[in-house]
């Protein structure tokens, strides 16, 4: 683990270290400073010349870095990346409750829960963190980018393990309503279980042979226009497991960009929402030993939203 940080956090993202590698006395560094070091290091994530003129560079006492300054081993350096331009995803957060140990929002579509590729200032993290002023506040679970509804936070990484640890062994009841086609052949409720595997580089899931590791329970709630309102309990939290165990009962949820066929969506295409919404999770507090329940305030269908990004603190 590195030390703390002798730069703030900027647009809510903590500073990014590298570190020189330890000493080695049977073999002497090819390095004659630290510039050229961090010339080799990081050529293809950032202008290390224009960081080192800029002073943007910092060791960890928080003096800048100068190029020429002599190599010195298990050295960390710290230095903020330059963010690509982001367009911004529409839609409020909607945020449900907020205590000293956590805060849960309600997400529209299309907001990644944390930073990651293409999405970074627009993500629920990095944007909370600014309009909350919790620059340690940390998503206890994730939600793909285009599901909606509730997502759960802890304010400070001191109360993260107890209640991550709470929805890694699976004591959180999850709820999510979707919107799919009607089967009049199934009858409900139904009890999906089998093999997911997700494997790198692919953007749908597969199923296996192998003993099941994904368990979801389907009921029909009602009937809206002849589009069915689904009830969906999952029991396990694999990837994509909801939006393909309804695919596999022949109903993929309205509005899918990657089931059954993974179309080809603009990023800045926020007009289909994903018709699968994550109304509501239950949990006993690890901490107080309370009941927590949180319910999404959104309801199906999900429209398109067009409002520029935002926090509604009312809930």
């Amino acid at each position: 683990m590195p030390p703390p940080s002798p730069l703030p956090p900027r647009h809510g993202l903590d500073a990014a270290w590298v570190c020189t590698p330890e000493e080695d006395r049977t073999r002497p560094h090819p390095w004659p400073t630290m510039g050229a070091w961090l010339l080799e290091r990081l050529p293809q994530f950032v202008d290390v010349a224009g960081f080192l003129a800029g002073e943007r560079f910092s060791y960890q006492s928080g003096v800048p870095v100068v190029g020429s300054d002599p190599y010195g081993p298990h050295t960390f350096v710290w230095f903020h990346r330059d963010l690509a331009e982001e367009t911004v995803v529409p839609g409020v957060i909607h945020l449900v409750h907020r205590d000293a140990r956590l805060v849960v929002i309600d997400k529209p579509a299309f907001l990644s829960t944390i930073p990651r590729g293409r999405h970074v200032v627009q993500s629920v993290v990095v944007r909370l963190r600014a309009e909350l002023g919790l620059p340690e506040l940390s998503p206890l679970h994730r939600l793909d980018r285009v599901t909606s509804g509730i997502v759960v936070l802890a304010t400070e990484r001191r109360w993260r393990g107890e209640y991550q640890s709470m929805f890694q062994r699976g004591e959180i009841e999850k709820t999510y309503r979707a919107l799919a086609p009607l089967r009049p052949d199934l009858e409900f409720p139904v009890t999906v279980r089998n093999h997911l595997t997700a494997r790198r580089g692919r953007w749908q899931a597969e199923v296996t042979d192998a003993p099941a590791n994904a368990e979801s329970l389907i009921e029909l709630e009602t009937v809206v226009q002849g589009t069915g309102v689904y009830r969906l309990t999952p029991r396990t939290g694999k990837t994509h497991q909801l939006r393909m165990h309804m695919l596999g009962l022949g109903i993929p949820i309205i509005d899918d960009p990657v089931y059954p066929v993974v179309q080809d969506v603009a990023i800045d295409d926020f007009s289909r929402p994903l018709q699968l919404l994550a109304s509501g999770v239950t949990f006993t507090d690890p901490i107080d030993g309370g009941v927590r329940r949180f319910e999404s305030v959104r309801t199906l269908p999900l429209r398109a939203e067009t409002v520029a990004g935002g926090t509604d603190a009312g809930g």
